[in-house]
């Protein structure tokens, strides 16, 4: 069975905290505000393989008020749901995301969240597609 699952985060950028990024760590003066390590694009990743499961969402299996995922990094949740997506003998045949965000630029290090991203879902870096763009 072919099945297609749709993600969707949102953080504040604030003082103080890393900017995470598909795992990888941008120089920037801000962060993103979050219980975990707060990667909107790992997290949107994750709540598509849960939704092309039907298991739900994020909130659900990870819950912010659960102490045990205060500061995880998201890769972390990611090689989780991949256990539940091989488990269900699924495979990612192929992902495309984009990240929306004024500043910073981000061009230089698409290929580097590509690649990790592509590691833990277990597919070709050429299936992964991370793109950027600004509201522009």
């Amino acid at each position: 069975m072919f099945r297609i699952g749709f993600g969707y985060d949102v953080h504040r950028l604030v003082e103080n905290r890393p900017l995470i990024l598909g795992g990888v760590e941008i120089p920037f003066a801000l962060g993103l505000e979050g219980h975990s390590d707060a990667d909107v694009l790992t997290h949107a990743i994750i709540d598509a393989l849960i939704g092309a499961l039907g298991l739900g969402d994020i909130g659900q299996h990870f819950p912010d008020s659960d102490p045990t995922y205060k500061g995880i990094a998201s890769l972390s949740m990611l090689q989780a749901v991949m256990k539940w997506v091989k488990r269900e003998k699924y495979r990612i045949n192929n992902l495309d995301a984009t990240i929306v965000a004024e500043r910073p630029r981000l061009a230089t290090h698409l290929e580097s969240m590509k690649e990790k991203i592509a590691e833990i879902l277990e597919a070709h870096a050429h299936h992964i597609n991370i793109k950027a763009t600004t509201t522009e």
